[in-house]
């Protein structure tokens, strides 16, 4: 068996630690990897509990994508919203296939290019904000859209919580055994089949607000609401 030099620690048992300092209210308690012997050539067992508790809690709770998923959800429903889920989907996979091939070792090295990312994505949090509020009904009815599939995608690169999310993934929770595509295919799979569904809720909750949107004051209401809810969030993004 490969033991520390030092500590005599089985390189698992690292992992083990860190998970359990990183999940709280004991969701590290359950091992991230389960060594079922101390002899080589025995397989080691993933427990995917603490990765899909981690992966539900950011995919859950509000920030850029789903204040953004709302609004498009009330503005144009689910059917039309969905390109929209699918590419923050898509543009996660890309963006964690990237941070498990090594790309996270470049904000290590340059600690400013991820604040740069971070006013980025803020400006153009602001300019949505300012696309809700800044034109009438007859010019918002006649040249409004969805968000595009790429343009989800692409907004990842530029989404804080985004690297938050992939980047703590595949330090704390990273098959180290398997190779690179099985690693992000593994990990892929957990954060799609959760995180689409969870934005699905955030989009439905929008669309469930149809009808608030029919009447002048309530829909100039909820576009102040969602203007200032991706203005609140442009700030945490560069603080």
């Amino acid at each position: 068996m490969i033991r520390g030099r030092r500590t005599g620690l089985h390189p698992v048992q690292y992992l083990q630690i860190a998970a359990r300092a990183y999940l709280p209210c004991g969701c590290g308690n359950a091992a991230l990897w389960r060594a079922p012997g101390n002899r080589m050539g025995r397989t080691l067992m993933i427990d995917p509990l603490p990765f899909v508790t981690y992966t539900f809690v950011m995919s859950i709770t509000p920030g850029p994508n789903n204040v953004m998923l709302t609004a498009s959800g009330a503005h144009f429903g689910l059917r039309r919203t969905l390109p929209h889920i699918l590419g923050v989907g898509g543009g996660f996979v890309v963006q964690l296939l990237a941070v498990c091939a090594g790309l996270s070792a470049l904000f290590a090295r340059w600690p400013a290019l991820q604040g740069a990312l971070g006013w980025a994505g803020a400006a153009y949090l602001l300019y949505l904000g300012w696309r809700l509020l800044g034109r009438s009904d007859t010019e918002a009815r006649a040249g409004r859209r969805p968000v595009t599939f790429l343009e989800a995608a692409m907004f990842q690169f530029l989404n804080p919580k985004a690297w938050v999310m992939t980047v703590t993934a595949a330090t704390l929770f990273l098959p180290q055994e398997l190779g690179l595509l099985l690693r992000g295919g593994y990990m892929a799979g957990i954060m799609e089949g959760i995180g689409v569904p969870c934005m699905t809720v955030w989009a439905l909750f929008g669309s469930s607000l149809r009808g608030l949107l029919a009447a002048p004051r309530g829909r100039l209401a909820f576009n102040l609401a969602m203007a200032l809810a991706l203005a609140t969030t442009a700030v945490m993004m560069v603080r």
